[in-house]
C-alpha cells in the first residue's frame, strides 16, 4: 500500500485538532425515510449517526458522519481510527439521506463518497441490502468498484490496486475488519464488491 501523508501544517484548518466539515447532519436528516423504500420503523431505532474523521484526498484531516446499526459502533469507530494510522485516504463521509445525494447510490458513487445505512434493495431485486439495515458501509466506491461480468459500476471507475484509497486482499485495514466477523465484498466469488463490507443479522434478528 502507498503511503499517504498529510501535509497540513499544526494549528492551520484541516488538522486533527480542527478537521474540515464535510457533513453536519442532524439525526432527524440523516434518518429521513427513503420514499421508494419502506419497512419496520423499528429498523431506524437501531440507527446512530456516528462522527469520524479521516484523511482525505488533499492531505488534510476531514470530518464526516456515517449512519450505522448501534451494535456496530465499536467495530466502525475503531475502524475508522485504524484508517488514520495507516494514512489511508478517504474521500467523503456523507449520509445518502443527504440532499446532495438523495438516497441515490449510484451518485454516491460516483462522488467518491463513503457511507453506511441506505434504506434501499439490493439493486435489481427487491431483497433488502444489508445497507437498509446499517449493517454494511461502502468506502471509496470509485477507487474500489463494482464489477460483474466485466460491467464496472459506477462509470468510468478503474481499479488500481497501487493507488491510494484502494482496498487489496490481505492488507491490514482489509483483515481489520475480517478478524471482527465483517465481510469483504472484494472477495465474492460471483462478483466483485470492492468498495462493501458489511456484517449481516442473522435471519433470526431480521
Amino acid at each position: 500500500m502507498n503511503e499517504f501523508v498529510p501535509d497540513n501544517k499544526h494549528g492551520a484548518p484541516g488538522t486533527i485538532e480542527n478537521p474540515i466539515i464535510d457533513s453536519r447532519l442532524t439525526l432527524e436528516k440523516a434518518l429521513r425515510p427513503n420514499p421508494a423504500f419502506s419497512f419496520s420503523p423499528e429498523i431506524f431505532e437501531r440507527q446512530m449517526l456516528l462522527p469520524v474523521v479521516y484523511i482525505s484526498f488533499d492531505g488534510k484531516y476531514h470530518e464526516g458522519q456515517i449512519v450505522i446499526d448501534k451494535e456496530l459502533e465499536r467495530d466502525v469507530k475503531d475502524f475508522f481510527e485504524f484508517l488514520l494510522l495507516q494514512n489511508f485516504p478517504l474521500n467523503t463521509v456523507i449520509p445518502i439521506a443527504d440532499h446532495k445525494y438523495d438516497f441515490d447510490d449510484g451518485s454516491s458513487m460516483t462522488d467518491n463518497n463513503s457511507s453506511g445505512f441506505n434504506p434501499r434493495y439490493i439493486a435489481g431485486t427487491t431483497r433488502e441490502s444489508n445497507h437498509a439495515f446499517g449493517r454494511a458501509i461502502d468506502l471509496n466506491p470509485f477507487l474500489n468498484p463494482f464489477i460483474k461480468d466485466g460491467n464496472i459500476e459506477p462509470k468510468g471507475a478503474i481499479r488500481n490496486e497501487e493507488a491510494p484509497g484502494t482496498f487489496v486482499a490481505g492488507s491490514p485495514i482489509v483483515e481489520f475488519l475480517k478478524q471482527r466477523g465483517w465481510i469483504w465484498g472484494g472477495e465474492y466469488q460471483s462478483l466483485k464488491d470492492y468498495h462493501h463490507f458489511e456484517k449481516p443479522l442473522s435471519k433470526e434478528e431480521k
